[in-house]
């Protein structure tokens, strides 16, 4: 298949026409309405500084259904016992930062260029981003940050500084999608980290129909109260 070049054009091309490893299309821009376009379509973009926009749809996708996340005992200990505190759109820029900042300082390439930043930024002001903290003695410790649309919650990117936070941020998550009725998690690509916590592998055309009729729920922007 082609790898599309996008136009002025706010549109996207059929993501069952991605290259085998996820690339779909290359351009475009990062405004708020091309960037839920493509999410509403099972395409995010992802690409590193000096390249052009990179837009995704991998096959098989990686999900998470809320109230479905395996929770070990160790981790559940920790919850029960309050070791983090927990708070929702608290610090949605501090997170994203630090997910960009904890790959950098080891050295690592990160997807998380300036322009991406500002765009989820934007993108949370404008209510459709959001992130889970956690708190540990005050400091911000660990979390996540991702995108709402309908009943589906892309998750973008995690990070933690103490052992455990990124994944209570994500269980704290998944409880409160679950409360109000979200149908998955999207984690976009496979990790193992991802699967032993209940992420299941399922085709993209599946991903695809569901997100449909996920998109037919009304989307509940933020800031979000927890």
């Amino acid at each position: 298949m082609p790898v599309f070049k996008l136009s002025n054009s706010l549109e996207f091309p059929p993501s069952s026409l991605a290259e085998p490893n996820g690339l779909l299309c290359v351009g475009g821009d990062l405004l708020t309405e091309r960037i839920l376009l493509a999410y509403s379509n099972g395409i995010f973009p992802w690409y590193s500084n000096g390249e052009p926009i990179l837009w995704w749809s991998p096959d098989p996708r990686l999900v998470i259904y809320p109230g479905k996340i395996h929770i070990s005992r160790s981790l559940s200990k920790k919850i029960k016992n309050n070791y983090f505190t927990i708070s929702i759109d608290r610090a949605f820029e501090n997170v994203i930062m630090k997910c960009a900042s904890s790959r950098t300082d080891k050295l690592e390439e990160t997807w998380l260029t300036n322009e991406m930043i500002d765009a989820y930024i934007k993108l949370h002001k404008e209510g459709f981003a959001h992130s889970v903290e956690c708190w540990k003695d005050q400091k911000l410790v660990g979390g996540l940050y991702g995108v709402s649309l309908g009943g589906c919650f892309f998750g973008e990117s995690m990070f933690h500084l103490v052992n455990d936070a990124s994944k209570i941020a994500l269980v704290t998550l998944s409880a409160f999608l679950s409360d109000l009725n979200f149908d998955f998690i999207d984690c976009q690509v496979t990790s193992q980290h991802l699967l032993r916590m209940g992420g299941v592998e399922i085709p993209r055309k599946m991903f695809v129909d569901q997100l449909k009729l996920s998109m037919e729920k009304p989307t509940i922007t933020g800031p979000w109260i927890y």
